[in-house]
C-alpha cells in the first residue's frame, strides 16, 4: 500500500509541520492544525503524476472515485499526443543524424577521389618531365660533335747509349730516335666521351 501510494505523494497537498521541535513535510494536515500548506495539488496534477509514472490503472481509479472520467480521458489523450510528438522528434533527429553521416561519408569519398586525382596528376607530370629529359638526352647524343678530339702526345723515347769502342752490330745501327713526342689520335665516343 505504501509503495503504491508513494508516487502520488508528489502530486498531493504538501504541508509544512513542526512536531516536537522538528520540522517535517507531509501530505496530511498537521495534527495540531498549525501547519502551513505549501502546495495545493489539483486533480489534473494527480492524474498526470500517475500517468507519468506509467500507473495508468491508479490514475483511472483515482478519476473514477471522483467522477472525473472526462478529465482522465483528456489527460490520457494529452499524454498520448506528447508521446507521439516525442517519437516524431526522435525519428526526425535519427533521420537528420543519418543524413549527416551519409553526407560525411560522401565528402570523405570525394576527398579521397580528389587526393587520388592529385597524386595521379603529379605522377603524370613527373613522368612527362622524365620523358622530356630522356628525349633531350637522346637528341644530344644524335648531334654531331664539332670539337676535335684531343691528341695524346706520348713521352719521347730516350736515346740508347752508343758504344764507340765496340761495334757489336757489325756496322748496323738502330734507327735514330727523335726528340719529338709521338702523336696518338684519339677516338670520339657517344655521349661526348673520348678514348685515347
Amino acid at each position: 500500500m505504501l509503495l503504491t501510494a508513494a508516487p502520488a505523494a508528489g502530486a498531493q497537498n504538501i504541508y509544512k509541520c513542526t512536531q516536537g521541535g522538528q520540522l517535517a513535510y507531509t501530505d496530511h494536515p498537521c495534527p495540531n492544525g498549525s501547519g502551513e500548506l505549501l502546495h495545493q495539488a489539483d486533480d489534473t496534477e494527480v492524474i498526470d503524476r500517475y500517468l507519468r509514472l506509467g500507473q495508468d490503472e491508479l490514475a483511472k481509479r483515482y478519476a473514477q472515485s471522483r467522477h472525473l472520467e472526462a478529465l482522465y480521458q483528456q489527460r490520457v489523450d494529452a499524454r498520448q499526443q506528447a508521446m507521439d510528438e516525442k517519437a516524431q522528434r526522435d525519428a526526425d533527429e535519427a533521420y537528420a543524424a543519418q543524413q549527416r553521416a551519409e553526407e560525411a561519408q560522401q565528402q570523405a569519398l570525394a576527398d579521397q577521389a580528389a587526393a587520388q586525382a592529385a597524386d595521379r596528376d603529379r605522377l603524370q607530370a613527373e613522368n612527362a618531365a622524365l620523358r622530356q629529359q630522356n628525349a633531350d638526352y637522346q637528341n644530344q647524343l644524335s648531334q654531331p660533335v664539332y670539337n676535335a678530339p684531343p691528341a695524346y702526345w706520348g713521352p719521347p723515347y730516350p736515346r740508347p747509349p752508343r758504344d764507340h769502342d765496340h761495334d757489336g752490330d757489325h756496322g748496323q745501327h738502330p734507327p735514330p730516335v727523335s726528340d719529338q713526342p709521338i702523336f696518338h689520335p684519339c677516338k670520339q665516343l657517344a655521349g661526348g666521351r673520348t678514348q685515347c
